[in-house]
């Protein structure tokens, strides 16, 4: 059974950074795999933040995360990273990883597109 873990988050100031992780389990990453971060506040839906595929390593990046965040893989650790900094309030969200183990073409940026999803981990930015 895949499961996916969140950890990382926590509170922080503005323009601070902070790094989430998320390790999967029962399963090793495939070369056919998207891994993507979205992340969620109270009444609005989930958003896409980053993608990475696992075979050759492309990055995706939602605007508002663009020159500000990174995603990266640990093939050895069968993990993902998302490196945030020049965090804003706007920021603040419950970020969650999700796998995709399709073999054919989904969108990155779409929750549809992914078979698992983590708990989450709350991200606290403070003005």
């Amino acid at each position: 059974q895949v499961q996916l873990t969140e950890s990382g988050g926590g509170l922080v100031q503005t323009g601070g950074s902070l790094r989430v992780s998320c390790a999967a389990s029962g399963r090793t990453f495939s070369n056919y795999d998207m891994v993507g971060w979205f992340r969620q506040v109270p009444g609005k839906e989930r958003e896409f933040v980053a993608g990475i595929s696992w075979s050759g390593g492309d990055t995706y990046y939602a605007d508002s995360a663009k020159g500000r965040f990174t995603i990266s893989r640990d093939n050895a650790k069968n993990a993902v990273y998302l490196q945030m900094n020049s965090l804003k309030p706007e920021d603040t969200a419950v970020y969650y990883c999700a796998l995709s183990i399709a073999r054919t073409y989904r969108p990155v940026s779409v929750v549809s597109s992914y078979d698992y999803w983590g708990q989450g981990t709350q991200v606290t930015v403070s003005s």
